[in-house]
């Protein structure tokens, strides 16, 4: 039987790891290491909001601590910040959104708790990316509820923002 060794949040955020590792409730959880499929996602959604954020009044962050509950910081692979948002080392203002992009080694059932972390932070928007072995062609889904939906847009909810995840994707080469 595996044992687990608490830690404080103040001992958390102390912490140096690489990938940095999430914090829920006094337990530290390793991130999967990144592959390829996985970085050249992260680095398409960086790209695609960064060119359009005075556009959209929009910041793009890779892997920004985000403290979704008291006792719970979580590391999203992209968050979405609006501009107008407070600058926080540890964002603890519920974020425009998130995307996740999975790797290999990723449990879905640690995953879907993840996104349901987020929304009960209030995130409105939360993908998911499963890159597969066709960078170009993903599975997208939007997180609500508990549940995962197939989606090819990313809207934000209450706006008229809206990109096709396929222009997002025809940055990948």
């Amino acid at each position: 039987m595996a044992t687990t060794t608490l830690i404080s949040v103040d001992e958390y955020l102390k912490t140096s790891t690489h990938p940095d590792c999430e914090y829920v409730r006094g337990v530290l959880k390793e991130r999967a290491v990144p592959e390829y499929n996985h970085a050249i996602w992260q680095e398409a959604i960086l790209a695609w909001f960064r060119a359009h954020k005075s556009e959209w009044g929009v910041r793009a962050l890779p892997e920004l601590r985000v403290q979704v509950a008291d006792d719970n910081y979580r590391v999203p692979d992209v968050t979405i910040l609006s501009s107008s948002a407070p600058r926080e080392q540890v964002v603890t203002h519920p974020p425009l959104a998130v995307f996740e992009i999975l790797s290999p080694t990723d449990a879905m059932t640690e995953v879907m708790e993840k996104l349901g972390d987020y929304q009960e932070m209030g995130i409105a928007a939360i993908w998911l990316i499963n890159p597969k072995k066709e960078p170009k062609k993903p599975s997208c889904y939007v997180y609500s509820s508990g549940h995962l939906t197939p989606a090819a847009i990313f809207e934000l909810p209450g706006t008229a923002f809206q990109v096709a995840i396929n222009d997002i994707a025809a940055l990948i080469d």
